[in-house]
């Protein structure tokens, strides 16, 4: 694997991510907004339930729909580590490390509930966990774009703000639903705006 990144220019790396987000975030608005549109939204634990019990096959095609998503997620966190290794490669390390952990902690948690190892309790305690990874690999990645020194600081300032959004998922907070909704564009805003300079501006990278 390490040979494989060596080989891949930091360029390429940049259309990779742009590509792969862009693909997940089409995945996952299908999946929400048709494939689960009339499940309940995760929070209700019980009424999941009922409503995965239910629809059995419709639940098998969220399932897949989410691990190629988290699949997708794998592949940025690879590509990150390229495009930030020439910065600090330590740094770059252990951004796309946090990536790599938030998308297995998930895979593993999906394919538990999906063999009925684990109940849909235990699969949000999981999700958390991945939750927890992911915040601090958006924090860390902001930090590592801002000292990069050939992407400009305000995407690392813009992704580090988001990471602390996060906190919505770590504890009960109850907010209205216009908060929530800002909070989820400044966590998809972040990304984006990575996504669409790296894969515009992919040939100032070193």
């Amino acid at each position: 694997m390490k040979k494989i990144l060596s080989n891949i220019s930091s360029r390429k790396a940049a259309m990779v991510v742009g590509i792969a987000f862009i693909a997940s975030v089409f995945i996952v608005t299908l999946v929400d907004d048709f494939l689960l549109a009339n499940f309940v939204i995760p929070g209700d634990t019980a009424a999941l339930a009922i409503d995965i019990e239910a629809n059995k096959k419709l639940f098998g095609f969220a399932v897949i729909g989410y691990l190629l998503v988290l699949m997708l997620d794998s592949i940025i966190g690879l590509a990150l580590y390229v495009v930030l290794k020439p910065a600090n490669k330590y740094l770059a390390s252990v951004t796309g490390g946090l990536r790599l952990l938030y998308a297995f902690s998930l895979i593993i948690g999906l394919f538990a509930l999906v063999f009925q190892v684990i109940d849909v309790y235990d699969y949000a305690s999981i999700k958390l966990v991945g939750y927890i990874f992911f915040a601090s690999h958006i924090l860390v990645l902001g930090y590592s774009v801002f000292k990069s020194g050939y992407i400009p600081k305000s995407l690392g300032v813009l992704l580090m703000f988001a990471s602390f959004t996060y906190i919505v998922f770590f504890i009960d907070i109850n907010l209205s639903k216009t908060i929530e909704t800002s909070i989820m564009m400044i966590m998809g805003l972040a990304e984006l705006s990575l996504s669409i300079w790296l894969i515009a501006k992919r040939k100032k990278l070193p």
